[in-house]
């Protein structure tokens, strides 16, 4: 038991380290890629972050809007069907809207009884169109490079450290920021402060992006001010569509964020409750009972 119980610590020991050195590294190289004078990314006080947070009805709606009317045209979103945009927990949709939305899109089904394949507009069972036939075509049309697929993208571009767990954050912020930061972090010529540092430093046919690593990023800047007309009105500023579509990007990675953050406060009350008569009842049991 002695050598068994030595080994666990052993391995416990050396998985610490390796983490603690893992972050450490992760952080030296983040450091080290920061060029003096650079602006710092904006840490955004998202609605639905923490423990009690939820998403803006509103807001997943512009951002459906941002993304239908910019992003779509590169971007696709294979694991979102359309009747997603009704569920609970997310944009809410009312069902005719939803039916609308997706009527806009035709999509190829068959055979018919004749054995040939049709053209139909889309139900809202149906995921959102891809803005290219197949990936050699997105190539193609892309000067080689695939465009990502959105509908995890949030989740992809997070990230997970010692820090943000005792700060109480979570992947999932850190990749919201990060596309917000990306989206608002173009620049039309080179900053001074790059400049500054390496008198060399070439764009090619690249875009310059503030926050993208190595500050050069194949896809030109996808928002602009008054990219898009909201239908509620909202002023469509280039930081309020990039909140909008962010939030956005973020309930397609985590549709049911709210349910499950939901179902995680009604158990920590169970446990606390049970936690509370047990207590009692061990009192109840041994209150006349000398020890």
């Amino acid at each position: 038991m002695n050598n068994l119980s030595q080994n666990i610590t052993s391995v416990i020991r050396k998985t610490a380290l390796a983490l603690l050195i893992a972050t450490s590294v992760t952080g030296a190289a983040f450091a080290a890629s920061k060029v003096e004078g650079a602006p710092e990314a904006e840490h955004v006080d998202w609605s639905w972050a923490g423990v009690f947070g939820t998403f803006d009805r509103a807001q997943l709606q512009r951002g459906y809007q941002v993304y239908k009317e910019v992003c779509a045209s590169c971007h696709s979103m294979d694991l979102v069907k359309f009747r997603n945009l009704s569920d609970a927990g997310g944009p809410e949709f009312s069902e005719a809207a939803v039916k609308a939305l997706a009527a806009e899109y035709e999509i190829e089904d068959g055979p018919d009884v004749e054995g040939e394949m049709f053209m139909r507009p889309r139900l809202p069972k149906d995921a959102m169109p891809a803005p290219f036939a197949n990936n050699n075509a997105a190539k193609a049309s892309n000067g080689g490079a695939l465009p990502p697929d959105l509908s995890l993208i949030a989740k992809a571009r997070g990230h997970y450290s010692f820090k943000d767990l005792f700060m109480g954050r979570d992947g999932l912020t850190g990749g919201s920021n990060y596309i917000y930061n990306l989206l608002v972090g173009y620049e039309d010529e080179v900053p001074e402060y790059i400049t500054n540092a390496d008198a060399h430093f070439e764009l090619g046919d690249s875009n310059f992006n503030n926050f993208f690593d190595g500050y050069k990023i194949a896809m030109s800047q996808p928002l602009y001010e008054d990219s898009v007309t909201y239908t509620d009105g909202t002023v469509a500023t280039l930081e309020q569509q990039s909140l909008d579509v962010t939030s956005f990007l973020i309930w397609a990675a985590e549709p049911k964020m709210e349910e499950r953050k939901s179902i995680g406060i009604k158990v920590l009350l169970y446990l606390i409750i049970l936690a509370g008569l047990m207590y009692a009842v061990k009192r109840r049991i041994w209150e006349n009972i000398k020890h």
